[in-house]
């Protein structure tokens, strides 16, 4: 029965954005504790859902952490869609990415169903922008750039990271309104070329060895993984994945310049 809270997210977010998914998936999750309950399921299950529902849709401002993230994941199953069918193919290695996203964060049993909504996004017409623009007006800087990070992630699990892929990578940047420094040194942690190091930390070659010191203090601190603690461990183990990509490229012009 795990599909009707999942069908209901996606409708609530063509109906009303990540705050209309979160109202319909809680309202999915309701019927399907209902359900489970008629056919033998326990009692406490269709409580919970109801006091969930009841939370969220009783609130008038700040969202839970389950909240949040449960439009994270709305977020980048739709966006997904866009990075995946950036160069006109659907890659296995792109799919199983999302699989493990997803049961990462939502089990097994959650991963045929977002697979089947993938499924079906991958054969509309994404408008990047309007749906960029209801994440940037729900989400925080940080969640932002830890989804992007996601999506980036997405066009490099092929092994080919192309010049399509980023472009589309570089639209969703903008419709989520991250500055373009902090877009390019995501990027640049995956599509390298002779810069990448540089675009990592968001300066350029000509950087004085002081600002490439203050560029690596500055980027830890921005990036730090405990700004997204409220999307769960596994968001958070992500962004320690990035937060070691910007050591790295520290790391790398320390290692060229001969800086202690």
């Amino acid at each position: 029965m795990g599909a009707i809270k999942w069908f209901a997210g996606i409708w609530g977010w063509v109906s009303g954005g990540p705050i209309g998914a979160l109202l319909w998936y809680f309202i999915g999750s309701m019927v399907e504790s209902g359900i489970d309950s008629l056919l033998g399921g326990t009692a406490d299950n269709s409580s919970s859902s109801s006091q969930t529902y009841q939370r969220t849709s009783g609130r008038t401002g700040g969202y839970s952490a389950t909240e949040q993230r449960n439009s994270f994941i709305i977020s980048l199953l739709v966006l997904s869609s866009a990075v995946i069918k950036a160069d006109g193919k659907t890659h296995p290695s792109e799919l199983e990415y999302v699989k493990s996203f997803i049961r990462q964060n939502f089990g097994e049993a959650a991963v045929g169903d977002a697979m089947t909504i993938l499924n079906q996004l991958n054969s509309q017409n994404i408008d990047i922008y309007s749906v960029g623009g209801q994440i940037a007006s729900y989400m925080n800087y940080s969640q932002r750039m830890q989804l992007f990070h996601y999506l980036v992630g997405i066009a490099n699990a092929d092994g080919d990271f192309c010049k399509e892929e980023k472009s589309v990578l570089e639209a969703i940047a903008s419709a989520i309104r991250l500055n373009s420094s902090d877009a390019d040194s995501i990027i640049a942690m995956y599509y390298k070329d002779t810069d990448s190091a540089y675009a990592v930390l968001e300066i350029t070659p000509s950087a004085t060895d002081e600002e490439v010191k203050l560029a690596y203090r500055r980027m830890a601190m921005k990036n730090h993984p405990d700004k997204v603690a409220t999307l769960g461990p596994e968001v958070q183990k992500a962004a320690e994945e990035k937060f070691r990509k910007i050591q790295e490229a520290y790391e790398t012009i320390k290692k060229q310049r001969g800086i202690a």
